[in-house]
């Protein structure tokens, strides 16, 4: 066994310890409500704060961070002639200055000498309203990392405190401004130069104008946020040629510094969006002057982001839902074609994106479908797709058809006969069923539509997919790997 492996098992069985519970315990807590077992012996061995509590001087009221009191669970809260050091033997310590979570995962990592501080991913948690988070970097996540942060500093437990700073200044990079602010101001509190000088920065680079950062942050703080702007400012002109001598070359780099300014926005953007943060963009698009369109921002949240999160950056106002990105002029709803998504198709839909707008090359989001529809069922596969499903491809296929026949009927071309649907009925009932009765559900709004048809697909029995197997037609956009020809990571 190697002295890593030693070091492993030990921790492990301190941890256990914890873990157990009343196992040999000789002291309790009491938080919120409920009870921790713990070991003096280690408590006091691994924290300066429980060293004393346990074996110095009595402390002076209101001078701990635990915050005895006759009210403690099983002191009976009357008066007693004990000290606070007899009375801590005898009952169960209250704590109140600490929440239990974050009370235990301090006992962790006093206890194991390591701790994640990350919530588990998946796990519903307060501030957080996104389902599936992974909880990396989102305001649950942010909040848990600061109050194990004061917790760390209150108990003198001074490598949790470094831990958990290396750990919010990784979060920061990608959370959203409004937590970064947050941050800022507790590294500020908490004297944590290292992650003040990280989120001071990061504020600083956002754009937001000090009117908006004084809504947030003290006026002092937002002072220094001038002044680091300042300071970029100048340093940026210092490297410039003097303008009488390389005219040219001056320009060129006034030119590569406002591309170096836009490129920073639309990072800060994306990241906005990654983490679900429309407001930040809606900040950035009325303080900054950021354009949506020549950020292609709509493209970028259709690829790789929530139907939440793009209805709501629709809803926003600033971006042109027909807006051709590229080369190739491809409008959002071609990607959404490309992927194979209902949810972006129709919501996209819902806000007036043109189902007969064309690339450079003359092809709409309903050639594309097609091109698709007959290589799944002609060759099998469809190239740039790992996995499709039919019942996702038909659904996407009839929304477009649909809001293509409502456009031609609105301008007039009633008597055009549409194109029929290339896509075969799954069985009778089902070509009987849904499919026929597109037209009947020509006054549903696009989402109700949309429901109606999958669940005519569901009952239909299902499709397969490319290797044959049995499809359940669940399941969101991210699961395709998209191969378009332009890339808008």
């Amino acid at each position: 066994m190697t002295t890593e492996d030693s070091l492993r098992s030990l921790s492990l069985d301190y941890l256990n310890l914890l873990i157990n519970g009343q196992a040999f315990s000789d002291v309790t807590f009491s938080v919120e409500g409920r009870l921790v077992h713990a070991h003096r012996c280690i408590l006091a061995a691994r924290s300066l704060f429980f060293r004393k509590f346990f074996c110095g001087p009595d402390p002076q009221p209101g001078s701990d961070p635990l915050r005895m009191g006759p009210g403690g669970v099983g002191g009976g809260g009357g008066a007693s002639s004990s000290s606070p050091r007899q009375q801590q033997q005898q009952q169960v310590i209250p704590v109140n200055s600490v929440g239990y979570e974050v009370f235990l995962l301090m006992l962790q990592f006093l206890y194991s000498g390591q701790v994640s501080i990350v919530p588990q991913k998946h796990e519903p948690r307060p501030n957080c309203g996104e389902r599936a988070c992974w909880h990396t970097h989102c305001t649950s996540a942010v909040d848990l990392a600061l109050d194990t942060l004061a917790a760390a500093r209150s108990f003198g437990v001074e490598q949790l405190a470094l831990l958990t700073q290396k750990q919010l200044s990784s979060m920061v990079e990608k959370a959203s401004i409004e937590d970064v602010m947050k941050v800022l101001i507790a590294s500020r509190k908490q004297d944590m130069h290292q992650l003040w000088t990280t989120c001071s920065h990061l504020v600083a680079k956002s754009g937001l104008p000090p009117e908006v950062l004084a809504k947030h942050l003290p006026i002092e703080v937002v002072a220094k946020i001038e002044e680091l702007r300042l300071k970029s400012t100048l340093a940026r002109r210092s490297l410039m040629p003097p303008h009488h001598h390389h005219s040219h070359h001056h320009h060129h780099d006034m030119g590569g510094a406002a591309a170096d300014l836009e490129d920073q926005k639309i990072r800060r953007m994306r990241r906005a969006l990654d983490s679900s943060d429309v407001e930040l963009v809606k900040l950035m698009v009325m303080g900054e002057g950021l354009n949506l369109d020549e950020a292609l921002a709509l493209h970028y949240a259709v690829e790789n982001c929530s139907r939440e999160v793009v209805k709501a950056l629709l809803e926003l106002g600033a971006a042109d839902v027909n807006y051709p990105a590229g080369p190739a002029g491809k409008s959002p709803l071609h990607v959404a074609a490309e992927m194979v998504s209902p949810d972006m198709v129709a919501v996209l839909l819902d806000h007036h994106a043109d189902p007969n707008v064309r690339t450079v090359d003359g092809i709409t989001p309903l050639d594309v479908l097609r091109t698709l529809t007959s290589d799944f069922l002609f060759k099998g596969a469809v190239p740039g797709l790992t996995h499709i499903e039919p019942n996702k491809l038909r659904l996407c296929l009839e929304l477009v058809q649909s809001a293509a026949m409502v456009i031609s009927r609105e301008e007039g071309n009633a008597g055009t006969p549409p194109s029929a649907a290339i896509y075969p009925p799954m069985n009778d009932q089902d070509h009987g069923g849904a499919a026929a009765s597109i037209g009947a559900a020509g006054n549903l709004n696009l989402d109700s539509r949309m429901v109606y048809l999958n669940l005519g697909a569901q009952m239909g029995g299902g499709g397969k997919n490319m290797s044959g197997e049995e499809d359940s037609g669940g399941g969101g956009h991210r699961d395709q790997v998209c191969n378009c020809p332009y890339n808008f990571q």
